[in-house]
């Protein structure tokens, strides 16, 4: 039985190195700004990384898109405050401002808490994962798909 035991104790170790280890936990105060990294595994779980250099766009510093700004600005506002929102879905053309508007209104609320998470498109099926890691936090998230096509 001891043997047996001893062998056991080296399966379970070799199985160990295998597995991946516990997703890392988010450091909330690190950035306003955050990327989803996928586990790419079914059943485990997936990480929120700081975004280290958020970029520092002013919605005033963009040109052209007024109507667009003060449209999706207005619901972010509503958001904050927890009343009726929609959900936003920006289109057009390569440079015309769509993720500029949303770096913007994050840089414009953040001290609001307002929150941004990046998330890339294969890893929408994440967003179960993803809720359940902000929920019950008192900061506003706000999820960002640049690019669905």
């Amino acid at each position: 039985m001891p043997h047996l035991n001893k062998e056991l104790e080296e399966i379970l170790q070799r199985l160990g190195k295998l597995l991946p280890g516990p997703a890392p936990a988010t450091d909330w105060k690190a950035s306003i700004a955050f990327r989803w990294r996928s586990s790419g595994r079914p059943g485990v779980a997936g990480w929120l990384q700081p975004v280290r250099q958020v970029h520092r766009i002013k919605l005033s510093d963009l040109r052209g898109i007024d109507r667009q700004i003060e449209r999706v600005e207005q619901n972010t506002r509503q958001f904050m405050k927890a009343q009726p929102a929609n959900n936003v879905l920006l289109t057009g053309a390569r440079g015309t401002g769509k993720s500029s508007i949303v770096k913007g209104l994050l840089n414009k609320y953040a001290k609001q808490s307002l929150r941004l998470i990046e998330v890339e498109k294969n890893d929408l099926v994440d967003l179960p994962q993803i809720v359940d890691q902000v929920a019950g936090r008192r900061e506003r998230f706000l999820l960002f798909c640049d690019d669905l096509s």
